[in-house]
């Protein structure tokens, strides 16, 4: 089983940064994507940031200008570094990841989420 732990979420005030990480553990093959997701209370789970290995790293216009994904070599951990926090970046965080198990079953995984939180 393919496990994602979420960490770093806090509370902040506007204009000041946050890196978030998630550490992936399991029988893993391969993975193919990674990525941030985020909900507000009320609010769908809305993309932040995906890394496709091999096919390009994409941002929500919302964060493209503010917010930078990247991963580890081993693609065991993915982080978020937020610059530039606003109060509608309040949400919580949540990391996913895709690709193979050892036993060549696919896996599309979610961790438990992170809160952040911004004050104005």
């Amino acid at each position: 089983q393919v496990q994602l732990k979420e960490s770093g979420g806090a509370l902040v005030q506007a204009g000041e940064s946050l890196r978030l990480s998630c550490m992936v553990t399991g029988e893993i093959a391969s993975v193919r994507q990674m990525g941030w997701y985020r909900q507000a209370p009320g609010q769908t789970r809305d993309m932040v940031a995906e890394i496709h290995f091999g096919g390009g790293t994409y941002y929500a216009d919302s964060t493209k200008d503010r917010f930078t994904v990247f991963a580890n070599d081993a693609k065991n951990g993915l982080f978020l570094q937020m610059n530039s926090l606003k109060p509608e970046d309040t949400a919580v965080y949540y990391c996913n990841a895709r690709g193979l198990m050892a036993a060549v079953s696919p896996f599309n995984s979610w961790g438990r989420g992170t809160q952040v939180a911004v004050t104005a």
